[in-house]
């Protein structure tokens, strides 16, 4: 019985040790954090990588470029293209079809050369008619001054006899009216002579005007016009000549900086095309006229030495120097610079992303000294190479892109 109350009484005792339901507000705060964190993780560090991978980032851009030693003596620097001062279109005086073509673009040609020869066996065909008319209206004119001859004598002859009473009067009157009639058909002949002589020379004229020729030497800029096709009847070139000896840079100084410059000043001029290159050059020319819209002049550097491979429309910057440069600076070679900005690591290596086709490509690239806010560049990339500035650290290698602006 005791054991029995015993029993009962441990059943009735309080457990203190079991701990009691828990509330279900707490489980709740903890998943919302929970869930919180992961939102934010996703948010901070998913995000930029699906948009990398599903939209195209918008980047800047920056460039590698080649500096020479002359630009540490350059008072003012500008851009601008390699214009050449003598060009002319040539086309067709007359109208009528292309026979032959005898240049073709690139070449170059003396003053005088033949460009090309019109059809013209219609014109050759006038101009004969025309020369026999001119022989017709001599002919005509040898026969009123024969005319002219007889009738003179005739009234010679009966003037003299009426004066000696022999011949009527009436008679020598009516010959020497006729000799004045004669002298007029005689003067008529001779202006249709020279009437078919004009109009020979005018297609003569014409004939020549068939044969297109050189106003000046040159280089065929354009691609010209081809056998068989009509020219003359529009104000088109047939094609386009420019002296290359000519070329110079013509670039826009701003207003407020051109008492830096001076004519003959000494110049570099640096071609896109060519970098590593550079050019002398000297001002040869200030424009008269201000651009008002946009507060600059046109000035005209002309190359000095060899030139033969450069362009028109080439893109050019000229550095305006202080002073001649000295040659033995001449000889110091260009350094090429890529931009601080533009150099992310990527594994443990130095790397740039080159834009290209819409999309960039991670070069690795080897740095030297630094210069500026860049650095020299011993290996990667090529002068002129658009890098992408400031590449974010979700960049990758083939990725698409777009330039800051533009339309996705």
């Amino acid at each position: 019985m005791s054991d029995q109350l015993s029993n009962d009484l441990a059943a009735l005792r309080i457990q203190r040790d079991i701990p009691g339901p828990r509330s279900p507000w707490l489980r709740r705060i903890a998943v919302l954090g929970a869930l919180g964190a992961v939102g934010w993780g996703a948010w901070t560090y998913g995000k930029p990588m699906i948009e990398a991978k599903v939209f195209k980032p918008e980047v800047e851009i920056t460039q590698i470029i080649a500096i020479s030693p002359a630009q540490a003596q350059a008072k003012l620097i500008s851009t601008g293209y390699v214009v050449p001062q003598r060009v002319t279109k040539v086309g067709a005086k007359t109208p009528g079809r292309i026979k032959a073509i005898h240049v073709k673009e690139g070449d170059t040609i003396a003053e005088g050369f033949v460009i090309a020869e019109l059809e013209g066996a219609d014109l050759r065909a006038q101009l004969q008619s025309a020369k026999a008319r001119v022989l017709t209206a001599r002919a005509q004119v040898q026969t009123a001054k024969a005319e002219l001859a007889d009738a003179t004598q005739k009234a010679k002859r009966e003037r003299r006899l009426a004066q000696q009473g022999v011949g009527a009067a009436a008679t020598a009157e009516d010959l020497e009216f006729r000799v004045a009639a004669v002298q007029k058909q005689v003067g008529a002949a001779e202006a249709a002579v020279r009437a078919a002589e004009a109009e020979v020379e005018n297609f003569e004229v014409q004939i020549g005007y068939l044969t297109i020729v050189a106003p000046m030497g040159g280089t065929v800029v354009s691609k010209p016009a081809q056998a068989g096709e009509l020219v003359g009847m529009q104000a088109l070139p047939l094609v386009e000549l420019a002296d290359f000896g000519s070329l110079m840079v013509e670039t826009d100084v701003p207003e407020a900086r051109l008492h830096l410059l001076e004519i003959d000043g000494p110049a570099e001029i640096v071609l896109d095309a060519y970098p590593t290159s550079p050019y002398a050059g000297r001002v040869r020319q200030v424009s008269p006229k201000v651009n008002r819209a946009k507060a600059t002049v046109t000035v005209k550097v002309a190359f000095e030495g060899d030139a033969s491979k450069v362009l028109p429309e080439m893109a050019a910057r000229v550095s305006f120097l202080s002073e001649e440069l000295d040659p033995a600076v001449k000889q110091e070679p260009s350094r090429v610079i890529v931009p601080a900005n533009a150099i992310a690591e990527r594994g443990g290596d130095k790397v740039v992303f080159v834009l290209e086709d819409g999309g960039v490509k991670m070069r690795k690239v080897t740095l030297g000294e630094p210069y500026g806010n860049g650095f020299e560049l011993v290996d990667g990339p090529p002068v002129g190479s658009t890098l992408v500035r400031e590449p974010a650290s979700a960049l990758e290698d083939g990725q698409k892109v777009k330039q800051k602006g533009e339309a996705t």
